[in-house]
């Protein structure tokens, strides 16, 4: 007599977790909200941890043979890997998804991102490995990079097909909120390291707590996002198509001028979100004599004007609609462009104007970016087209941003870095003018 043994499936296991965790036959909005928060907030956690140190710590640490300048770019360069391996860990994870299923790939995802910024915390310096340190770097910002492009896991299409058809600008601008609290988290720790410890100790073994801090939100945002993600509302809409995975190359074929007009679209935002935050920090560090802690501290100040200032883009784009607010934040940009430089270089008090103004224009644009990419595409293609639209909005408008503004600014002059803003809005103006479709769903 045999006896035959089925070893369950994760899709499978996926089922028992949801009729465990699953409390209600639908999802409410609210709920999705708080998973979708803690999320981003994780992501962007890893993210800025990483910025800042690649302004005050990476430049000394890793570069000490190059000048305070070369050794910073040097570290933005570095610092984009994640932009460019990001679009690779997209593919590779909808793979993941579609044979093992979500959870399989946001718990794999999860931990690698996870463990490459915990990594990062071990990293021997230039003077104990040499070249080597920076090669370790660039492997796990890449690690990163391909993480990120696993961590999409169709929460914030979720929260935005479940919420009411008048408040879609409320509930998109819920997922960005996760930038804004994550700077705050990030600068409060190094600003408390700098101010407690001498520069020797926080070159030694001060900077690298922060990343270990990030491992431990990661589990965190794990768990909640799962929790979501093994409901029976979000089995109805998977089973739907409503967020199933489409092959990445039938995606590109079918929505391709989709992908590339809503990447464009929020690039004045995402110029933006890098001009107000990184790039400030390594001028800051490279050009005055100010303490590193007391500008963290602005930038602390500025995320909690950029939180409110997301809580109130979603009410405007209720009232006017997500295309118009976005038309008139490019504006807004624009015309800030002309006037950071100024700011920035003018001493304490125009500093924080400098990024109060900037976080206001940030949150209100930056604010409904991500329901302008779910609202371009149709049900069958959604999952997928929005995580690639995601991937190119951020390479295009971010993932070189501290780099170019800083090399231009070094060789032309701070204005050179308001040039390269204004470029940024007047590419978003141009996107939202082209894409008549998102002006036709604009509600």
């Amino acid at each position: 007599m045999t006896s035959v043994t089925t070893t369950p499936s994760s899709t499978a296991m996926e089922r028992d977790a949801r009729s465990v965790t699953a409390r209600h036959k639908r999802v409410a909005p609210g709920e999705i909200a708080i998973g979708v928060v803690i999320g981003r907030t994780s992501e962007f956690f890893d993210f800025f941890v990483y910025a800042i140190a690649s302004c005050i710590v990476f430049p000394a640490h890793i570069f000490p043979y190059l000048s305070p300048l070369a050794g910073t770019l040097w570290s933005f360069a570095i610092f984009a890997l994640a932009f460019i391996t990001r679009p690779i860990g997209s593919v590779i994870f909808m793979w993941v998804d579609r044979q093992y299923g979500r959870g399989v790939k946001l718990t794999i995802a999860l931990f690698l991102l996870g463990g490459s910024t915990a990594a990062i915390a071990f990293l021997p310096g230039y003077d104990t490995i040499g070249h080597w340190s920076a090669a370790l770097l660039a492997l796990f910002r890449c690690g990163q990079g391909v993480a990120l492009g696993g961590t999409w896991d169709g929460l914030a299409s979720l929260l935005s097909l479940n919420a009411p058809k008048n408040k879609r600008g409320w509930y998109a601008m819920m997922p960005q909120l996760g930038a804004p609290l994550a700077l705050l988290v990030a600068s409060g720790l190094f600003a408390f390291f700098l101010s407690t410890l001498s520069r020797a100790d926080f070159l030694d073994w001060g900077w690298r707590y922060p990343f270990f801090v990030a491992f431990a939100i990661n589990v965190v945002a794990l768990f909640a996002r799962l929790r979501i993600v093994v409901t029976h509302e979000f089995e109805r809409l998977f089973e739907s198509k409503e967020l199933q995975p489409s092959p990445v190359l039938e995606t590109i074929r079918s929505d391709g001028r989709n992908i590339v007009i809503g990447a464009f679209a929020p690039l004045a935002s995402f110029a933006l979100f890098h001009m107000v935050t990184v790039f400030p920090l390594s001028w800051i560090a490279l050009y005055t004599e100010q303490p590193l802690e007391r500008f963290l501290g602005i930038e602390m100040i500025g995320a909690c004007v950029g939180i409110l200032a997301i809580i109130v883009s979603g009410f405007v784009a209720d009232q006017v609609g997500r295309r118009s607010l976005l038309a008139y934040s490019a504006l807004g940009i624009g015309i800030f462009s002309i006037a950071a430089p100024l700011l920035l270089s003018g001493g304490d008090l125009p500093e924080v104007a400098f990024m109060v103004l900037g976080f206001i224009l940030l949150g209100l644009s930056f604010g409904q970016s991500s329901g302008v990419v779910a609202s371009n595409f149709s049900s069958a293609t959604r999952y997928t087209g929005s995580a690639l639209t995601s991937d190119l909005a951020w390479l295009v408008g971010a993932g070189f941003a501290p780099l170019v503004a800083l090399a231009l600014s070094a060789t032309f002059g701070l204005a050179a870095s308001g040039a390269y803003l204004f470029s940024g809005a007047v590419v978003t103006g141009l996107a939202l003018f082209i894409n008549k479709e998102l002006a036709g769903r604009d509600r």
